[in-house]
């Protein structure tokens, strides 16, 4: 199932709802009536959909690119606010007890408690969860009671709305409606078993123990697993997993990583991985032996199968991990394609795989950069950022790079600032690959 399919699907579903009102020969309302009545089912639709794209489905992340299904996920959640927070104000009919006359009570508002009591709270539920999901960088929590809060806000979110559209929806009483939104609610809720309890269950089949973690700079560490009782995990080079140390798999204490090695490597894995909060400031401390549990693989950020005729490699900080799988592998590989690195760090020390990394370089079809942004006195590489102004000096030593493929990871500005600048100088959209796991 390619991109194209999902996205039909996809459109197929959130306005289907739509198509079943129009077909319901119910006695047509004003324009601003029939508006709200719109808003309101496009807007839960697109709230029970947001739980197949924030499932961890391959299908959904490995097609669309876990980037793209992520942003796309934030920006229609917003979306729906939008359509949910208009969607009663819009109504012009009269709010008064029904008519004697209007005994279906499609013509007439009118107040019964159990079905705009849910609404009511929904609404409100909805707009504190997207407000709280914007602010989560800015607010002390940590992030998997974040990550706990946001799933189970959303169920009872969607269980309100379900409840609101039954009892109050004029057209959502409909047999086919009712089907419909059932169903929906039904995947949305299997969706969240799929994430919290299968996933877990498979893990526990799976375990991984930690062989040993080494400091690979400033509060940078190498932590390596080893497979228990089975062969490891079957990835590309470039993906990431959900890393679970040293707690059960059914808890929510599990992050996103890169993996660092390959999969010619071995059956053990490795990750990069900088103390930045919450489980990151216990990497250091982890003793061999803790038992770990793995969910994956996922991601986008890989170049096999790829027939681009160079690589070019833009790295920040700890996004030279799958820089560095992607590297081992083409050397197992073989891959005589002609590629380039490019690494920037605050300070020469932060350089991770340093040895590895100049070893890399001495092959005459790799070409290794590096740039620092606080360099030492005896610093002779390149100083500054990976930006525009950088980009564009390559490309005029190399104009053949622009028909290369580019893979970037590392902190959301460098990501967006080099995808800006590529396209600026005429790299096509599809030569671009890039992976953040910070969403605003």
């Amino acid at each position: 199932m390619n991109a194209r399919v999902l996205i039909i699907l996809y459109l197929g579903v959130v306005l289907l709802p739509l198509g079943l009102a129009a077909a319901s020969g119910r006695p047509p309302r004003s324009f601003w009536d029939e508006l709200a009545s719109g808003a309101g089912l496009l807007a839960f639709a697109i709230i029970l959909v947001e739980f197949v794209l924030s499932g961890r489905f391959r299908t959904v992340s490995r097609r669309l690119g876990m980037d793209m299904t992520m942003r796309f996920h934030q920006l229609i959640a917003r979306t729906a606010l939008l359509l949910a927070l208009l969607h009663p104000f819009l109504y012009l009919a009269p709010f008064n007890p029904p008519y004697v006359w209007d005994w279906s009570r499609q013509l007439t508002l009118y107040f019964e408690a159990e079905g705009l009591i849910t609404g009511t709270v929904a609404w409100l539920l909805l707009a504190t969860l997207v407000a709280l999901g914007m602010a989560r960088r800015q607010l002390d929590h940590r992030y998997e009671t974040w990550r706990l809060m946001h799933g189970l806000g959303a169920l009872l979110i969607a269980g309100l709305l379900l409840d609101h559209s039954l009892v109050a929806g004029r057209y959502s009483q409909d047999p086919a409606m009712v089907y419909l939104w059932t169903g929906l609610f039904a995947v949305a809720v299997l969706s969240l078993a799929y994430v919290y309890i299968l996933k877990p269950f498979q893990q526990t089949r799976r375990p991984w123990t930690v062989r040993g973690v080494r400091p690979l700079g400033p509060r940078t560490w190498e932590l390596t697993l080893d497979p228990e009782g089975h062969d490891g995990l079957t990835f590309d080079a470039g993906q990431f997993v959900w890393l679970n140390v040293g707690s059960s798999p059914f808890s929510v204490y599990e992050n996103p990583f890169s993996l660092s090695s390959a999969p010619g490597d071995g059956p053990h894995l490795q990750f990069v991985i900088k103390e930045l909060g919450d489980f990151t400031r216990t990497v250091g401390s982890i003793a061999p032996g803790t038992r770990a549990h793995v969910d994956g693989p996922y991601g986008h950020l890989v170049v096999s199968g790829r027939p681009d005729p160079g690589i070019v490699l833009l790295a920040g900080g700890v996004g030279i991990a799958p820089m560095m799988g992607i590297l081992r592998e083409l050397r197992h590989r073989g891959d005589g394609r002609p590629r380039l690195l490019v690494y920037g760090n605050r300070i020469a020390e932060q350089i991770a795989y340093a040895d590895e990394l100049a070893e890399m370089a001495e092959d005459p079809e790799m070409t290794l950069v590096h740039v620092v942004s606080e360099p030492p006195a005896d610093w002779t590489g390149r100083t500054g950022v990976v930006d525009g102004a950088l980009l564009k000096e390559l490309f005029a030593e190399t104009p053949a790079m622009r028909d290369w493929l580019f893979v970037i990871c590392g902190p959301p500005a460098m990501i967006e600032g080099a995808e800006k600048a590529l396209i600026d100088l005429g790299v096509p959209r599809n030569q671009i690959e890039s992976e953040r796991f910070q969403y605003d």
